[in-house]
């Protein structure tokens, strides 16, 4: 039999293998994906110089934005920009640039899609669960993905101030675009398949949309590079232990807490530790008169922004991961640090408290301020006395940061895909001949291929 891979059209607005966040992951994606598939790659063109860097001769479509968008781009950054970004404002705004870029990939695919050039169509950014999809109109007879799509998450009642400081009073705007921006009801009715980044946004999105079981399920949006992922931790068996936070100093962050946390330790856990915060934000010149109000200088170090490849370092070095962050669609420096063998303490709100188990750190939930920085004080001083508890949660996390690995997410699509394939052949052709095959038959039956 002639191998054949799946054909798959891949819309990646956001894909920038130089990039963080959203853009990185769609990198990450299509480059998984992209090694178990036939993939032609739709993105931004504002991501071509970066993608040609890498992949210069694959099948990749970029799609160029008009003068008009790039200038309203630039007004939109310098308007939501200043100082702490506004993001919910800054993606309402940004609305019409993804609105170019939507109506040109269906101008450019649709025949293509109503054809048949493609066994299916996968949108995987933006992954804020409000935009459209309009190339979804054409997929009459072609599979639909959409996801993961992710967010929607609120702040925790006991921290309205926070909320406050990162604009949430702006989140209204999200159910006023869900009646406003067309197609985006109808994107969600489509699909065949919408993968969902975390238990919330899935009963969201089945609360908001009446979706059924069998067309919606759950897969965390992050993922993490094999480089990151140890088979064992060496351990610490020094007298110091080393904490580590990684991420935006911005307040929903949480890095505030753990220095207040840290203040509260009795004097004898206090000598044996050293905190490392690594990031940079809005919020840095805050922390470290806190610190110093603290006298923590000797106990409290900033390392500033470091690249995300050489947060490694970090980790590596590191023996336990606090990272109190209240509001965390994803959050993938948690998967980072569990694949170094760090035990985790989090909170319980979002992504962050799925990835979390009790055999590989300690999940806190968001009462309140006071209340965070409480337990997360105990966690520590439990963690710094207990070596062998260490050890036990150190093993535990690589184990389950390996379900998380960029090559593990697409082999788990790839099952995905074949599963819709199977499932459009059983209502083309009738459940007797389906049961007669299997799984990857009928992908070969989709594909004609040849024996």
């Amino acid at each position: 039999m002639t191998s054949k891979k799946l054909k798959v059209l891949l819309i990646v607005e956001q894909c920038a293998p130089e990039g963080f966040s959203v853009p990185l992951e769609g990198y990450n994606y299509y480059k998984a994906i992209d090694e178990i598939a036939d993939v032609t790659l739709v993105t931004h063109g504002r991501n071509e110089k970066a993608i040609q860097k890498i992949v210069a001769h694959k099948d990749v479509t970029y799609i160029h934005e008009s003068n008009f968008s790039g200038k309203y781009h630039s007004l939109v950054e310098k308007l939501t920009h200043r100082g702490r970004v506004n993001w919910p404002l800054h993606n309402v705004l940004s609305y019409p640039i993804y609105a170019e870029f939507n109506h040109k990939v269906y101008q450019k695919f649709n025949t293509k899609v109503l054809r048949g050039d493609y066994d299916l169509v996968h949108a995987l950014t933006p992954m804020m669960p409000r935009y459209p999809v309009k190339i979804a109109k054409a997929c009459k007879n072609t599979p639909f993905i959409l996801g993961p799509v992710n967010g929607g998450v609120p702040f925790p009642s006991g921290f309205q101030e926070v909320a406050r400081q990162e604009s949430a009073q702006f989140n209204f705007l999200r159910a006023i675009g869900r009646y406003l921006i067309p197609g985006y009801v109808q994107t969600y009715k489509k699909a065949d398949k919408i993968l969902a980044g975390s238990t919330y946004t899935l009963n969201l999105l089945k609360k908001l949309f009446k979706i059924t079981d069998s067309r919606i399920q759950l897969f965390y949006e992050n993922g993490i590079t094999s480089n990151f992922l140890h088979q064992t931790k060496t351990i610490n068996t020094s007298d110091q232990v080393n904490l580590l936070f990684v991420g935006r100093l911005v307040p929903y962050k949480g890095a505030d807490m753990v220095i207040e946390a840290i203040g509260k330790l009795e004097q004898s856990i206090r000598k044996r530790i050293v905190l490392t915060i690594v990031g940079d934000g809005s919020e840095k010149s805050n922390l470290e008169t806190r610190v110093q109000e603290l006298n923590l200088g000797e106990t409290v170090k900033f390392a500033g922004w470091v690249a995300q490849q050489k947060t490694l370092n970090y980790y590596s070095k590191s023996d336990i991961f606090c990272f109190p962050s209240i509001r965390e669609f994803g959050g993938a420096v948690v998967l980072e640090a569990m694949a170094c063998g760090l035990p985790c303490i989090v909170v319980n709100n979002g992504g962050i408290g799925e990835y979390v188990t009790e055999e590989t750190g300690f999940k806190i939930e968001p009462i309140s301020r006071e209340y965070i920085i409480g337990k997360l004080s105990d966690k520590i001083k439990v963690l710094v006395n207990d070596e062998q508890l260490r050890r036990n949660m150190s093993q535990k996390s690589i184990n389950r940061a390996a379900e998380f690995t960029w090559e593990q997410k697409a082999k788990n699509i790839l099952d995905i895909y074949s599963s819709i394939i199977s499932q459009q052949i059983s209502s083309t052709v009738g459940s007797d001949m389906v049961n007669e095959v299997s799984i990857s038959k009928a992908v070969s039956l989709v594909q004609g291929e040849t024996s």
